[in-house]
């Protein structure tokens, strides 16, 4: 995996691999290493890889071999192809399913397996989703030969951007970064009503911008302010929840986004650098929504912050770590000179380790940066593991046409109503979100809804970024919920009540793409309306979190329920009137509240009995 790790940030800087080498390697990457490391069946109590593992290890490495070497031979004779050609594609796709399966369970196995039978068996079908159907042989050939397939997009992302961004992760995380960015939160934030939790909020979104992952955000900050939370007077599952919703946030923050901005760069052709920038603000806005709704919800259960104690003085954490903002810095720097996202990954990787010298404790040595390497390889499985799977799925959506005209048939339910289709997408990732991570998600939703989004006049970016944020609730909603359920095992709560709790807390993510569909939050139209709409975004996203939690100054009545969310709705609206009139309303409610708890702070008078 460090060899990988190396070989990629060798190619993204200085190295010229011609294209069959450099997917090949990004898929023989991603379905041997899982073969090798992930037990095949649970009744397997070895940790050493069966004969049956060796076995599909060595056909897989000559299938994926196969394709690199002859790669050329086979372009040439395109519809004519060998049964030597078949064969390897069917050991490919067997591998592509079983690596599937390993690291990300039976549903992502079943993206592969589904589509397959559909492109066998379509000419079974009603007319409206059936087609002429392919030999299985045609199905194979298709996904393993052509650039629609496993060697297509997945693996030319995982390669180019993803590998490069995690294992920059990895650096920052063994130079002390994560530390850092945990002490500076609790530092700034700690004593505030709720600082425990803020601090968390704070934290993963600070990590977010370098791993992009839910899980690992939740597992390296929850171990840290999890335990502070409860000990803040946070019940349990809140304490998990908060953290489960912000960890889920580093999927939305630039510069990374779980591999979403890469993704969406590769598909749209628009550049990275300009996709970040867009995403940035809403991403932003996702963390001060559950700010807010962290502080009031502190307020609501009587909590305070931290003891002066137990908060680290933010004048010694600065003077002591200030050096660690370098690499990310560095990274923004390189970005904006224009060098390729992966090389900038490499020049933040270099900045790390030389930062990582200041201080005796975080020195990488030779040991240490192989030891990066070898876990930014290891980190990337949890997304290189799709790479077959999802490139199978693309291929035969591409062999079917299926995508092209199930557009059209998310544009005829709707009825040509925008409001309606992004209500179908949400539905379609929602479900799909059960069983998938949300980067698969995405991909799927994506490849077949994105030109129904365009029919009805979405700009591009703004339909996938739209899928994008409505995929994130596969991180946060039972009965699967990866994100808070790991949360709930660090804070010993219950993983139902947690999950439940940290959709309540993340539940802008149904709000903001209503946003990217009618307005121009995301910098689609002129200087005066873009700043207009991030206005209204920002008003609207803070009325809307207080709404969310129930209560202001104490707790709210239906009536005043009712108020808040119309002020919100009004506020979201990118006009100078009804955002003073969603503010005017919101400071209605605020003074209206506050003579209800004067009037219920008044001494009940008592009249005294003569004696």
């Amino acid at each position: 995996m460090g060899g990988v790790s190396l070989f990629y940030l060798w190619a993204a800087t200085v190295g010229v691999v011609s294209l069959q080498y450099f997917r090949g390697i990004a898929v023989l990457y991603s379905l041997v290493v899982p073969l090798i490391l992930y037990q095949g069946w649970r009744r397997d109590r070895s940790d050493a890889p069966s004969m049956l593992d060796l076995a599909l290890v060595s056909a897989t490495i000559v299938a994926v071999g196969y394709w690199m070497i002859d790669h050329e031979a086979m372009a040439y004779r395109a519809g004519a192809y060998t049964l030597v050609d078949f064969w390897m594609g069917v050991i490919a796709t067997v591998a592509a399913i079983e690596a599937a399966r390993r690291v990300l369970g039976l549903g992502m196995a079943m993206c592969a397996i589904l589509p397959i039978v559909y492109a066998v068996f379509g000419s079974y079908l009603p007319f409206i989703v059936g087609h002429r159907g392919f030999t299985l042989r045609r199905v194979i050939e298709y996904s393993y030969v052509t650039s629609d397939g496993i060697f297509g997009i997945m693996a030319e992302v995982v390669a180019s951007f993803i590998i490069p961004f995690v294992v920059f992760g990895a650096f920052m995380q063994r130079a002390g970064v994560a530390k850092f960015f945990i002490d500076l939160s609790l530092a700034a934030l700690g004593r505030i009503a709720g600082g425990p939790a803020q601090a968390a909020v704070v934290s993963s979104a600070l990590l977010g911008t370098i791993n992009g992952s839910p899980v690992a955000n939740t597992v390296t900050t929850g171990a840290v302010t999890i335990p502070l939370m409860k000990r803040a007077g946070f019940p349990p599952h809140i304490a998990a929840a908060v953290e489960g919703a912000a960890s889920t946030g580093g999927m939305i923050l630039p510069p990374v986004m779980g591999a979403g901005a890469f993704i969406m760069a590769e598909m749209t052709g628009i550049p990275y650098l300009e996709i970040i920038k867009v995403a940035a603000i809403p991403g932003i806005l996702f963390f001060v929504s559950v700010g807010t709704m962290v502080y009031f919800e502190s307020r609501k259960l009587g909590l305070r912050g931290l003891s002066k104690e137990e908060v680290p003085r933010l004048r010694n954490v600065l003077s002591r770590d200030w050096y660690l903002f370098t690499p990310v810095i560095v990274l923004l720097i390189s970005l904006l000179s224009d060098f390729s996202p992966e090389a900038s990954a490499v020049h933040g990787i270099v900045a790390t380790v030389v930062v990582s010298w200041f201080r005796p404790e975080t020195r990488m040595g030779i040991r240490a940066i192989w030891e990066a390497l070898v876990g930014g390889g290891r980190d990337c499985l949890f997304v290189a593991a799709l790479t077959g799977a999802v490139g199978m799925l693309i291929g035969v959506l591409a062999l079917t046409g299926i995508a092209i005209r199930f557009s059209y048939i998310l544009v005829e339910l709707a009825g040509q109503n925008l409001l309606l289709t992004i209500v179908l997408i949400a539905m379609a990732t929602l479900i799909l979100g059960l069983p998938l991570p949300i980067t698969a998600t995405y991909l799927v939703v994506a490849v077949v809804a994105v030109p129904a989004l365009i029919n009805l006049g979405v700009p591009m970016l703004s339909a996938h970024l739209i899928i994008f944020w409505l995929s994130l609730d596969s991180n946060i909603t039972p009965p699967v919920a990866l994100g808070p359920f790991a949360a709930a095992a660090i804070a010993e709560a219950d993983p139902m009540k947690t999950g439940w709790s940290c959709f309540r807390f993340a539940k802008i993510i149904y709000a903001m793409p209503l946003l990217f569909a009618y307005t121009h939050i995301l910098l689609t139209g002129s200087p005066a309306e873009n700043a207009l709409a991030i206005l209204s975004a920002a008003v609207g996203t803070v009325i809307f979190s207080i709404v969310s939690t129930a209560y202001f100054l104490t707790k709210m009545t239906l009536l005043e329920f009712l108020i808040l969310a119309g002020a919100a709705f009004l506020a979201f609206v990118p006009s100078v009137a009804t955002i003073l009139i969603g503010c005017a309303i919101f400071a209605g409610v605020y003074f209206w509240q506050r003579k209800r708890l004067a009037e219920a702070m008044e001494p009940i008078p008592v009249k005294l009995e003569k004696l």
